[in-house]
């Protein structure tokens, strides 16, 4: 294979890294908003649950308030019983009374309706507590990971650049020209693999005599479509090693939406 040619291949394969790395760590404000927005979703559910279990309490108080009205009625109602003088105001009193007790029973009723709720609103509170518990554990762990990986990454582009460097170094300049102006206009990706005739990043067939050319892999060739410069990967040596076309099979998957749109 032409040297510069296998150069730009690894170049190529230092770039998709390095992008890939730099898009990591520009998407990674997104994550700590996702993160927040777990937790704050797990604190709206407890809150949702404690205010259920208050609204419950507070409908409890005020029936109990109003048993305690109509057993005052009530008690009154039986000091007036005694004191009655006629059948017709001893009726009165006992229909008042029965209204009363009826009343009473009702809301107790209730009560007892209520109280039972309030167990299962209180199941549901210490529910999404534990639920919470354990998000704020699961969110800590993936901001400890989400940490890791962004020095990680900066300590990649570090080593990368320092690779790429290199490999610049040791190419012709002018073919390095080539390299960066197509790469400036396609999106990172300047290097294509050329499989059955196709190139495979903007899908375009080239004549048979250009695809010759680039099955040999012994000069510099230009897709005539998108311009990325053309490599060839044998059969056997895919099979056998991934060889370069991985590179730039992972190029052009990472990069698929800006290379896609960039090659048309």
């Amino acid at each position: 294979m032409n040297v510069d040619l296998e150069r730009l291949i690894a170049l190529q394969r230092l770039d998709t890294t390095a992008l890939g790395a730099e898009r990591r760590l520009a998407d990674a404000p997104e994550r700590e908003k996702a993160l927040d927005a777990r937790l704050e979703a797990a604190r709206q559910r407890v809150a949702a649950a404690k205010e259920r279990l208050t609204g419950n309490q507070n409908a409890r108080r005020t029936i109990e308030k109003d048993v305690a009205v109509h057993q005052g009625r009530l008690s009154k109602f039986r000091e007036q019983a005694m004191a009655v003088k006629t059948n017709q105001e001893y009726h009165a009193i006992q229909h008042e009374m029965a209204f009363a007790q009826a009343e009473i029973k009702t809301r107790e009723d209730q009560i007892l309706e209520l109280m039972v709720q309030a167990d299962e609103l209180t199941a549901d509170v210490k529910q999404a507590d534990a639920a919470l518990a354990g998000e704020q554990k699961a969110v800590e762990a993936e901001r400890k990971n989400l940490a890791a990986e962004s020095t990680e990454l900066q300590a990649s582009l570090v080593r990368i650049a320092s690779e790429r460097k290199t490999t610049v170094a040791s190419i012709a300049p002018q073919v390095v020209a080539v390299f960066d102006q197509v790469a400036r206009r396609r999106g990172g990706v300047a290097v294509a693999e050329a499989r059955d005739g196709v190139c495979t990043i903007c899908h375009v067939r080239m004549r048979p005599q250009v695809f010759n050319t680039v099955r040999r892999n012994d000069e510099i060739v230009q897709c005539e479509h998108c311009q990325r410069i053309l490599f060839f990967v044998p059969l056997a040596t895919a099979d056998l090693v991934g060889g370069p076309s991985s590179t730039s099979s992972s190029g052009s998957s990472e990069n698929n939406n800006t290379a896609s749109s960039a090659a048309r």
